[in-house]
């Protein structure tokens, strides 16, 4: 910022008379016609006219000081150096007529007075041959005055002296500006020198960015920072503006600082995620099943392995493999135990014929079956029913042996046929022998028999 003064003051009658300062701004009239300053345009005669700032300003010399009128300025000195007055090429004008336009009267004032033309400068008391801001030099010339290297400046000790031609200048440097006289700091920071942190200083400021960006060149603006090219996360990395955000593969979760990944215990979840157990790995689980199931499709629920199918067994060839949920076991050859006799491989007869038979029951069926384990209750597990129907006989169901426990009865459900129910869930592994007796009676021909299935029931140490 720069200041240009149209005048100089001298401090004293002491003072060296050193130079005319003239400010040679050029301003542009309203006619096309380039003046500078202290001169106006005359549209009559077309050329630029001196102004007489010594009386059109008021009071432009402060003090002592006498004002000295000079062609497109004026001069400010002591009045003890002035001698003789001068006569101004262009005098102020008086007030203005109202019949008279400025233009007329200002030609009325420009005619040249009579007699020899009075100098346009003031005479001083001096030899001196250069005007005010120039020195003598030893061939004669006239060399300007570094004001700013001779400290003969009146600039404010907040301000810089720029030298010029027959003057100075005062201003302030850059990063200041000219405020009452004095040089302030200006305030960069509020004016959004900065696109995101600025910190003021003393002429300067300075340009900083938030954590994740970095200073462009220019030193102003901010553009983000791809944290992901450093590789901060274990697995992956997503970037985004200003900084960035971690993933984890499936598996696993991210841990506290945000960056690193850990394994996701998925069996902690639920105790129902695997049928039988589930084991954690790195990233995923796996479910196990016990000795005699295999995993099925699903992952996650187990099957039972039909060892009698499979050949998986330890069965003899005389034996029957009976596979069961979880296991299998080898059924010996049927011995019926006298006075019965083998009928079928699964059947023993007492023949009616035959003393030693006589309360017994005619038949023994054998039946095998399988369950799981806390099987729900009730259900019904076993149907059996008469194949021999007679004319006025009626049929009784009922657990004969084998029910200690109470965790079945018979449910009748025709004349013919009854259901085995249990009802209490029963823990394995397990081996149960239930003998169900169907009772024949005939009251025409006063008739009663017996029959038995001889049931024997494996219960699964499993409940699946």
């Amino acid at each position: 910022m720069f200041s240009a003064a149209r005048g100089l003051r001298i401090g004293s009658s002491s003072s060296m008379l050193t130079g005319l300062v003239f400010a040679l701004l050029s301003i542009q009239s309203g006619h096309g016609q380039t003046c500078t300053e202290g001169s106006v345009y005359d549209r009559r005669s077309r050329q630029c006219v001196d102004v007489d700032e010594c009386r059109s300003l008021p009071d432009p010399c402060r003090g002592d000081m006498l004002c000295v009128n000079q062609m497109g300025g004026y001069l400010c000195m002591p009045r003890s150096l002035y001698t003789q007055s001068y006569r101004p090429e262009t005098p102020v004008l008086p007030e203005p007529y109202p019949d008279t336009s400025y233009m007329d009267r200002l030609d009325t004032y420009r005619q040249p007075p009579p007699g020899p033309v009075e100098p346009s400068y003031p005479i001083v008391r001096s030899t001196a041959p250069c005007i005010l801001g120039y020195a003598v030099a030893e061939d004669g010339t006239c060399n300007d005055i570094d004001e700013c290297e001779t400290n003969s400046h009146q600039c404010n000790p907040t301000q810089l002296c720029i030298n010029t031609s027959g003057g100075y200048t005062c201003s302030c440097t850059e990063g200041y500006w000219l405020v009452a006289g004095q040089c302030q700091d200006i305030d960069e920071c509020r004016y959004g020198y900065c696109q995101q942190l600025c910190a003021n200083v003393p002429g300067s400021y300075s340009c900083s960015c938030n954590p994740g960006f970095l200073l462009n060149p220019d030193s102003r603006t901010c553009q983000d920072v791809d944290e992901c090219e450093d590789e901060p996360c274990t697995h992956g990395c997503f970037n985004t503006y200003g900084s960035f955000m971690c993933n984890c593969d499936e598996g696993f979760e991210l841990a506290s600082d945000g960056t690193s990944c850990i394994d996701l215990d998925e069996c902690s979840f639920s105790e129902f995620l695997c049928q039988h157990r589930c084991v954690n790995a790195p990233g995923s689980f796996a479910c196990h099943c016990p000795d005699g199931y295999y995993v099925f499709e699903d992952g996650r629920s187990c099957e039972d392995v039909n060892e009698c199918e499979s050949g998986n067994n330890t069965c003899t060839t005389a034996q029957v493999c009976f596979n069961f949920q979880g296991g299998y076991t080898c059924l010996d050859p049927l011995k019926c135990d006298l006075p019965y006799i083998e009928l079928s491989d699964n059947q023993c007869m007492c023949s009616a014929e035959n003393p030693a038979c006589r309360d017994k029951p005619f038949t023994i069926l054998y039946r095998h079956m399988d369950m799981s384990s806390g099987r729900t209750v009730p259900a019904d597990i076993f149907q059996m029913q008469a194949t021999t129907r007679y004319p006025g006989a009626f049929y009784i169901f009922q657990i004969k042996i084998g029910n200690d426990g109470r965790e079945f009865y018979m449910r009748q459900t025709s004349n013919v046929s009854a259901t085995l129910v249990l009802s209490r869930p029963i823990k394995g592994p397990r081996e149960l022998i239930l003998d169900l007796e169907m009772v024949t009676v005939n009251n025409v021909i006063n008739f009663r028999g017996s029959s038995i299935i001889r049931l024997t029931i494996f219960v699964s140490e499993h409940p699946f």
